[in-house]
């Protein structure tokens, strides 16, 4: 009878946590084993028991839920595996964002015999790779050559001899763009053949991979997927001088090839599934067909499906050799920087014609001489995307399948450049209202070395074009632009419970809205004064919020920007309409938010 009466017991699958566990076991073991357990105080062996039990059961349930929700993009938590989910559905963690810029260079030169102008024998080519370091001790790497011998490039009498009066040394200025980081290299043992070898670098916030080759001098090279068989090489274009085009662009065939995958600090090297020395690993179509009734040309009807994951369209893997690969890192901490900040030379790589034919020690005073300086802030590193934001950019980028044809395609596209070329805080994209064309105004905006808001410099902007060009529709023309910042300020007045402390109360208010505005809004979005009222409200102590005011700050560090808040409200005054090419900020939360005791 008792049998029967367990198995007609309805069991409650609601209580999952430690104490409805705990509750059911004891009421199970009250009303089926009374005359066994009838001790169950805190220090009673049965409570040992039901307590362990409760507690494993809530660990159980708790991991449970944590894999099921993990499972799905929509309910992930952890970041690496939101960033997973977005890898399945084309999305691509472009990784640690790199800051770019230009800066200015001064380099001396001795004159000529004659005393009329520089000689040309000691004009020096800046090459690419040389580096710089800011104050604050980060470094910056030169990305192209700077040929000082250019007429463009401003020269002026520097040192004068004494007695004659005749210059004795030139300076001559120009300009160069560099990004952020350094270069580092690792050595990477391979063993046996592997399938899909997936490699690992030690060195975290990997920017880019500049090459990677082996012990038997065969180069891999960096491809979107692993399906790709051509690759664009950059090569230096002999006749530079003559038509201003440093570089060309050639296309090549390549059978040894890598993706990289990231996650929020590390970089992967993923190869394919091709064996060095392997051939005809490709299925032929007659293999593949079926014999059909009446057609005698099928010769060979088995055939072995995983011949189509081994063929070289998927790459060459390394095995038996080490991986020699070259990087560039970015710096650990904030890497933008304020105008003036980088003010010094790490290693000047100089090139001289014909540089055993010159006095060594002049040749040193010239590279001794070299002075750098940035006259515009470099920006374009950005605080990481969280989960949420992440998740909003993976859902922009499945329909958007590698095109750009609606607005939302053209600010997802944006959002995945590559981090090595500089990266965009925020994005908007709308149709030019002037224009009788398909012509598109991108706004975008970059952060400062604060994290706020600032004015997305001119390297950036035209590396986001190059990348754009490759997606947009053909009869698409882009104009990018810098929207307007709009500095506010928010004015609260609240009323407390009985018996808080007013100043604890209201410092945790400020807080609390600080916290709220830490994120930065998006181009063109509202500010919603609701959402205001309804956190004020959420802080333990308050009773009710009486007022909220929004006013525009444009003095001092603020930006220019003048706001008619008043007529710019909806009609119920719930939230403040920001046009669509201006972005809200509370630039500085702890002064533009203040509050009231009521």
């Amino acid at each position: 009878m008792a049998d029967e009466q367990k198995k007609i017991v309805p069991i409650d699958y609601t209580h999952r946590e430690y104490e409805g566990i705990r509750k059911d076991l004891l009421d199970i073991a009250q009303r089926f084993y009374p005359d066994t357990f009838q001790d169950f105080s805190e220090a009673s062996f049965g409570s040992l028991v039901l307590d362990a039990v409760a507690y494993v059961g809530d660990q159980l349930s708790f991991y449970l839920d944590y894999n099921v929700n993990e499972t799905f993009l929509d309910t992930a938590y952890q970041y690496n595996n939101v960033i997973r989910h977005g890898r399945v559905l084309g999305y691509k963690y472009t990784g640690s964002p790199s800051v770019y810029g230009q800066i200015a260079m001064f380099v001396l030169v001795p004159a000529s015999a004659t005393g009329i102008g520089p000689d040309t024998n000691y004009i020096p080519v800046l090459k690419r790779g040389s580096r710089f370091t800011s104050e604050a001790g980060l470094n910056y790497v030169l990305i192209e050559n700077i040929d000082f011998a250019n007429p463009k490039n401003p020269v002026v009498a520097a040192r004068i001899d004494a007695s004659t009066g005749a210059p004795t040394y030139y300076a001559i200025k120009a300009y160069g763009n560099v990004v952020s980081g350094f270069f580092g290299q690792e050595q990477i043992v391979v063993g046996p053949y592997e399938r899909f070898k997936k490699i690992k670098l030690n060195a975290n916030n990997v920017a880019e991979i500049t090459s990677v080759t082996d012990t038997q001098g065969n180069e891999y090279f960096e491809v979107g997927y692993l399906s790709q068989d051509m690759i664009f090489k950059e090569v230096t274009n002999n006749n530079y001088k003559s038509d201003n085009v440093p570089s060309i662009i050639k296309p090549y065939l390549v059978s040894r090839k890598f993706v990289v995958e990231r996650d929020r600090n590390s970089a992967f090297l993923q190869f394919g599934s091709g064996k060095s020395g392997e051939s005809n690993v490709v299925a032929e179509p007659q293999r593949v067909a079926l014999e059909i009734f009446g057609k005698n040309y099928v010769t060979d009807t088995t055939f072995d499906p995983t011949r189509l994951s081994r063929n070289e369209n998927f790459g060459i893997v390394p095995s038996n050799t080490t991986l020699t690969v070259v990087y560039r890192a970015n710096n650990p901490a904030e890497a933008n920087l304020g105008v003036g900040s980088l003010n010094s030379v790490s290693n000047a790589l100089m090139e001289f014609k014909n540089r055993t034919r010159l006095t060594p020690s002049t040749v040193q005073t010239i590279v001794d001489s070299l002075e750098v300086n940035n006259e515009t802030p470099l920006v374009g590193d950005v605080r990481s995307p969280d989960s949420t934001e992440i998740k909003r950019r993976v859902y922009g980028t499945f329909p958007t399948q590698d095109r750009a044809v609606t607005q939302a395609d053209y600010e997802n596209v944006a959002y995945r450049m590559p981090a090595k070329f500089g990266s965009i805080k925020r994005c908007s994209v709308q149709r030019d209202p002037d224009s009788a064309k398909r012509n598109l105004n991108m706004y975008v905006i970059s952060e400062d070395n604060f994290g706020k808001l600032t004015t997305t410099n001119s390297t950036i902007k035209n590396n986001l074009k190059t990348w754009l060009n490759q997606y947009r529709m053909i009869n698409d023309t882009i104009d990018i632009l810098d929207p307007f910042v709009i500095n506010l300020g928010i004015e609260f007045q609240i009323r407390p419970k009985a018996n808080v402390d007013k100043y604890t109360l209201l410092d945790a208010a400020i807080a609390a809205l600080a916290a709220d505005f830490d994120t930065t809004l998006y181009i063109g979005e509202a500010l919603y004064i609701s959402d205001i009222y309804s956190r004020l409200n959420a802080v333990d102590g308050v009773l009710d919020v009486t007022k909220v005011k929004i006013t525009n700050k444009t003095s001092g560090q603020y930006a220019s920007t003048v706001f008619d808040v008043n007529s710019n409200l909806s009609p119920d005054g719930s939230y403040l309409i920001a046009p669509a090419n201006c972005i809200f900020e509370i630039k500085y939360p702890a002064v533009d938010i203040k509050g009231k005791i009521k």
